[in-house]
Formats: C-alpha cells, sequence, structure tokens
C-alpha cells in the first residue's frame, strides 16, 4: 500500500471542509456498532462471501445481507431466500434487511431472522426496483405511510433484537416524507434509521440531498444512518460534519473500493489528531496493484471455496468494479468473460497479474 496524500474534497460546498470523524462507534439498541460505518445491503453483492471479505479487510462496523423476500423467507422450499440469510460466526455484528408489505408476513419473517441468530432486522424502503415496487414493496410503501406503521407496529411487537429501517426521502421531490417517517420509527420503537437521501424518481442519479439527513438528525433521538455520495473518506466525514449523523452507510462505493471503510478509519485516525486543517497532513493507503491482485484472487478463491453456482457469474460482474483504473485491465476483462468455470477465471487473474508483476520487479 503507498500513502494517499492530498486528497481533494469533493464536495464544493466549504462547508464540507470542516470535517469531523466518523463516530468510533454507535449504539443500536444495545448493539455496539464500532467503528459506526455500515455496510449497505446490495442485491447481488453482499452474500456471505462478500460481507466476510470486507470484514477481513477492516474498518467496517455493521454488515447487512442482501434485502430479502419475506414471503420467501416463509417459503420454505424458496433456496435464494435461504442463501441469503446463510452467515457464519465471524460476521456479527450482522442485520438481515427483508422487504414486504404484509405486516403478518414480515412479523413472521423478522421472528425467523432472530431465531437464526442475525444481531438485528432491517426493513428496506429504498429499493428502487420496478419489479419491487409495484408489489408495495421497497421504496413502493412510500406513498403509504399508514401501512407503514402497521408493518412497524407487527414487526416491534415479534421480536426482541433491534428493529431498524432503511428508506428513501420520499417517491419524488413533491412527496418528501423522510421526517415524517423518521418521526413514526421513533414512536414506534425502531433502534435506528438509515437514510438514502435520494427519492425514489431519482433511483441512483443526480445528487444525494444531504440536508435530508440533516433534517432527520434534528427531528428524532434514535441514530440516524446517513447514505448517499460516499466515494471517499472525506465524503465520509465531510457527511458527519454537514448532518450530524451517528453513522455512515456506504453501498456502490464498496464494492468497486473494498478498501473504503479501513481508509475511513485511517483518515478519522488523522483528523483526531488535531493537526492543523491542511489535507496534506492526513493521509489513508491506497492499494497499490499488487494489493489489488491479493484481493481479486482472495475474493475469486472464497466464492469458489463457498460453492455457490453462479460463482462464475458473480466474478465477472466483480471484474469490471476490482480491475477499474489497472493497466491493461481491459484485456484481463475480456480473458475473464470467455471464461466459463469460475477456476478457470481465477487462473487467468493470476496468470495476468504474476506476469505484470514478474516485469514490475526485473
Amino acid at each position: 500500500m503507498k500513502k494517499h496524500w492530498d486528497k481533494p474534497v469533493t464536495r464544493e460546498d466549504a462547508s464540507a471542509r470542516a470535517m469531523r470523524p466518523v463516530p468510533p462507534d454507535v449504539n443500536i439498541g444495545g448493539v455496539r456498532i464500532a467503528p459506526a460505518t455500515v455496510l449497505a445491503p446490495m442485491a447481488g453483492v453482499t452474500d456471505t462471501v462478500f460481507r466476510r471479505f470486507i470484514r477481513n479487510l477492516g474498518g467496517c462496523g455493521l454488515i447487512m445481507t442482501e434485502f430479502t423476500s419475506a414471503d420467501g423467507i416463509l417459503r420454505h422450499k424458496d433456496r435464494k431466500a435461504q442463501r441469503y440469510l446463510t452467515f457464519y460466526g465471524d460476521e456479527h455484528p450482522i442485520s438481515a434487511q427483508l422487504f414486504g408489505s404484509n405486516p403478518q408476513v414480515m412479523a413472521d419473517a423478522a421472528r425467523i431472522v432472530e431465531d437464526l441468530g442475525f444481531d438485528l432486522v432491517d426493513l428496506n424502503l429504498g429499493c428502487p426496483a420496478k419489479k419491487v415496487v409495484k408489489c408495495n414493496g421497497g421504496s413502493g410503501l412510500l406513498r403509504d405511510l399508514p401501512a407503514i406503521g402497521n408493518i412497524f407496529k407487527a414487526v416491534r411487537a415479534a421480536v426482541q433484537i433491534p428493529f431498524t429501517v432503511k428508506f428513501r426521502a420520499g417517491w419524488n421531490d413533491q412527496e418528501i416524507v423522510c421526517v415524517e417517517l423518521a418521526k413514526m420509527a421513533e414512536d414506534c420503537g425502531l433502534a435506528a434509521v438509515a437514510l438514502h437521501a435520494r427519492t425514489r424518481e431519482q433511483g441512483y442519479s443526480g445528487d444525494a440531498q444531504w440536508h435530508w439527513i440533516s433534517a432527520v438528525k434534528q427531528a428524532v433521538k434514535i441514530p440516524v444512518i446517513g447514505n448517499g455520495d460516499i466515494r471517499t473518506p472525506e465524503d465520509a466525514c465531510a457527511m458527519v460534519a454537514q448532518t450530524g449523523c451517528d453513522a455512515v452507510m456506504i453501498g456502490r462505493t464498496a464494492a468497486s473500493n473494498p478498501w473504503i471503510f479501513r481508509q475511513i478509519a485511517q483518515y478519522c485516525g488523522h483528523l483526531a489528531l488535531d493537526v492543523p486543517a491542511t489535507l496534506s497532513e492526513r493521509g489513508y493507503d491506497e492499494p497499490e496493484e499488487g494489493d489489488r491482485y491479493q484481493m481479486i484472487r482472495t475474493y475469486f478463491s472464497m466464492l469458489i471455496e463457498e460453492g455457490f453456482p453462479d460463482a462464475p457469474g458473480k466474478m465477472k460482474q466483480f471484474t469490471s468494479w476490482f480491475t477499474h483504473g489497472v493497466p491493461g485491465g481491459a484485456g484481463l476483462r475480456k480473458a475473464i468473460y470467455e471464461a466459463k468455470a469460475a477456476p478457470e477465471i481465477l487462473g487467468r487473474v493470476e496468470e495476468f497479474f504474476e506476469s505484470r508483476l514478474a516485469v514490475q520487479t526485473t
């Protein structure tokens, strides 16, 4: 690893330069999350392999499952839901995220999650996918706050573990409900709220509106987790400074830069030294090519060891993220996309990087 110095602040707002470290921990319903960083639930990404992979790199306080259908959990033959809820002892603390619209089904699924040993259970009110929304799941429920309230009450009464919710600011700019929803969550006994500061209509486009996170933080006493547009350690600390949020949640950036949580921890360590406020006196590790090779080989080896039937597909999916910026990466991606079996893909990765590293050392 090399030290990364003079990293520019990505937001032009002058207030973003008044950095505050991400809190060292946050208490969510009696569960200590340290540091106060969360791996966001991502469909097709945050399976047990990726979660353990992130945990082993360091710096991530809480990991979450892929969002999982409550109906699927109750159908005992739904193997996909069962796989989503597979986790290992070294993943604690871990939260299971559920989606659905029927309060009783959600409550029953939450009981199963609790019995499986999860530390927390979370309700997804953020997914913008049409197939989820049309079933009144994910962000589709944002237009029906009474229905959300019924789910809150049913799940809260069903389990003893902390119950949280992740939601978007609203359906669109004309229907912003984040503050009202957060207050309702607090009144119903939820332990924390996480806000992705975009609307359902935005999807993943445009800028996250961090002022909505600030408004939620001012409205409730339970912990508030901020999510949206954290691409660098500076972004994480700028969000805390601007919004006062108790923790930060990172999604897509973690898939392309799995070191982000460790980098945040290192950067916050520099801020805590209370040195003069120049970014040149704060640094964090930046992966070099050898580090990237070890990372890809480790993750792909874990996928093969886990025996996922879709391991080759996942390898191809992650290749485009993990090799971003690697000289000659296009050739490697082409070789991987043409391969069929997981061991063959791993072999092509090893061949590519070992030949490059051999040239660099001569």
